[in-house]
This record gives structure tokens, sequence and C-alpha cells, in this order.
């Protein structure tokens, strides 16, 4: 019986996780379960499938969480160190859910007892890659991507020369603004924002789905995980979203995957990896959808796309910052004090202003720094 956690159960992520284990019950045993302010739904996975220890992440909430757990056997903990204690506690296989930068630390302490990783936390590769990598090195670990591009990446490449790739593509469905007209970007709701055409995700991995801040930051963990050059990963954006991405060879010939756009396909590949198994997902009628489109995304509609290139570019700790900046951005959107184009307007006058010399060794506190000046400096320029 192999040995889970984790962090981040109570996203969408860890939700479509849970369901693959309740599906197999008897080959799983729940360690540590963690969360954020969904206090019920955290208590209720914890006791039905008889974890160890639930966190939260948020210290207020610790008397809330002993409450839901009275009687279950489910010890409570909260805050930051219970859940770097939850993620070092022994397991098997560490799913990493938390959302934003977040999850670096738990990420990185879950590395830290060599065990597997099935990492959904971009954020951790766009702003701590190399130390991230090397953590997993001098460990042991094993690191497996869960975005869906990334497994779909993954996969393409089993069995393949690593040294005959050419480039990668990874698509993206466009958002919810996919063919709205520019002029009317400025003007659009954060409710119309949070609403994905095709995928059924959080909040705010809706809305950088509707600015392509998140293929941004995906195009950068592409760079990070699979040690690529920054004009070998292209995007296209691709309605249907059933191409998750394709791998091209130096023959000219190109390795597609294609599924139905359910994230319990990558969660489900990573968690049986290096078997596949049976999935409740659907199967695709190719001939039902007929037609699959593609094209190249406009650069003044998704702003953030040329900015991921000049992190790329730049290097040291210009993800963190481009991280940060993004992040706080969505905060003050989502608050209303600023509105959807004026996101990446900030994002760039950070990497500009202060993503100077951004070198220096990658830790987790030089990361902690570099994000803590950067929210610091986005919050002063919405209130000028």
């Amino acid at each position: 019986m192999r040995r889970i956690t984790i962090l981040g159960a109570t996203g969408s992520i860890g939700q479509s996780t849970l369901d693959l284990i309740r599906r197999a019950p008897g080959d799983y045993a729940v360690v540590a379960l963690t969360g954020g302010q969904n206090i019920a739904q955290l208590a209720r996975d914890a006791c039905e499938l008889r974890a160890e220890v639930a966190v939260t992440a948020d210290p207020a909430r610790l008397n809330d969480l002993r409450a839901a757990l009275d009687g279950s056997g489910v010890r409570a903990a909260a805050g930051e160190a219970a859940l770097i204690e939850a993620a070092t506690m022994p397991a098997d296989w560490i799913m990493s859910a938390i959302v934003g930068v977040a999850g670096l630390a738990p990420g990185l302490a879950a590395l830290g007892q060599g065990t597997t990783l099935a990492l959904a936390n971009k954020e951790s590769l766009v702003t701590a890659g190399p130390l991230m990598l090397a953590t997993a090195a001098a460990h042991g670990a094993r690191i497996l991507p869960v975005d869906s591009e990334h497994s779909a990446i993954f996969q393409a490449l089993v069995g393949e020369d690593r040294a005959a790739v050419e480039r990668v593509v990874i698509t993206a469905s466009g958002g919810a603004f996919r063919d709205r007209p520019l002029a009317e970007l400025a003007h659009v709701t954060v409710a119309e924002a949070s609403k994905h055409p095709n995928w059924d995700m959080g909040q705010r991995i809706t809305i950088d789905s509707a600015s392509m801040f998140n293929k941004a930051l995906e195009i950068i963990e592409a760079k990070e995980f699979f040690d690529l050059e920054s004009d070998c990963i292209e995007v296209l954006v691709h309605p249907q979203s059933t191409v998750h991405a394709l791998v091209g060879f130096n023959d000219g010939a190109m390795m597609a995957h294609v599924g139905a756009p359910d994230m319990r396909h990558a969660i489900g590949y990573a968690l049986n990896w290096p078997h596949r198994r049976a999935l409740p997902v659907a199967r695709l009628d190719l001939a039902a959808i007929g037609t699959l489109d593609f094209a190249h995304p406009d650069p003044a509609r998704y702003p953030a796309l040329a900015l991921a290139r000049q992190v790329m570019a730049a290097g040291g700790h210009s993800g963190a910052i481009f991280n940060a900046a993004k992040e706080r951005a969505l905060d003050h959107f989502i608050s209303g004090h600023i509105n959807f184009t004026a996101m990446s307007t900030l994002v760039a006058r950070a990497l500009n202003e202060i993503g100077g010399d951004t070198s220096g060794e990658i830790t987790l506190e030089s990361v902690g720094r570099w994000d803590h000046l950067t929210r610091q400096h986005i919050d002063r320029l919405v209130a000028a």
C-alpha cells in the first residue's frame, strides 16, 4: 500500500487527486492532507480517508479544524511549520498542489525526503527551478509534472532521444476572452474572467488563463523542467483543448498528446507512473469533434507571453519577480482596484523597475526576499 500526502487537498487538483484515490481504496494510505480556508472540506476528506494529520495553512482556523475533526482520530495542525512537517512525513508519493509561491517551501521539504513529488505548483519551477531540480538530485527524489501541458510533453518524450528534440508546442485555450474585442478587455469583470470555456479550475488560475499568465508561467516551467532554450518553446491557441502539447523532432516528426480536458488524466499518469492504469476520463470521439483549430496568439491580447520571454532571457531571480508581480496584480484585480489589462502593465513595470541585477544563488530565502520586495512595489504602483 502506497503512502500518499496531498498538499493543497481542497483545491481543484487536490479534489481530483482524491477522486482517483477513492476509486482504489485498497491501494493507498493517506498520510497528510493540507488546505486553506475550506475547513469543512478538509475535515470531511481527512476523516473519510483516515489521514494521520490534517493541516490548515491559516493558524487562526486551527480551533475550527480541531472541532471538525473531534473524535475522528485525525490530528489537527496549522501554520507554515505544520505544512513543512506534513511535507516531510514519510510518504511514497506527494502531490504539490498548493496555489502560488506558497507551495515552494513545502515542495522543497518533500523533495528533501527523497520521495516522488507530483508537481502541480508551477510557481515552484518558475521562481526556483534550479533549486528544485538540484534538491531532487541531491536526495534521489523524482519530480513528475502534473500540469496537463508538461505531463503531455513528458509522455511524448517516453522512449525518445532528448537530443533529437527540436521544439515543443504548448497549447492554450485562449481563455474567456479569446474572441472579445481588444477595446473591451479593460472593462471585463472578475465574474466574466472567472469562467473558463473548457476547464473546471479555481478562480485564480481561470483568470490567469484569460490573461494567459498561466501560459507564461508554463513556458518558463517547461524551460526549467525539460532544460529547453526559450526559442524552442512555442505557444498555439487551440480552442478545443484536446491537444495538450506537441513535441517536434529533428526528422520533422511531431508527437502530440491528445485527450479530453480533464486534469485527472495528468494526475493519474503521475499517480501510476511508470505504468498506465484505467482512468475515469472521457474517451474522445474525433469524428464528432471534426476539426481541431490552431492559431498563433495575438501579442496585443496576451502580453504576458512576451514578458515570459523577457524573464527567460534575464534568468536569475527574474522568475520570482515575475511570479510575485503576477500574483499581487491578480489580487488587486480580484479586489477591484485595477482593471483586467492593468495586470500585465504592472508586471512589466515590476520587471523593468526592480529587475536589474537579479543574479546570485537561488535559495528559499532569496526567493522570499525578491517576492516580498516585488509585492511591495506592486502595492505602491497601485496606490500611486
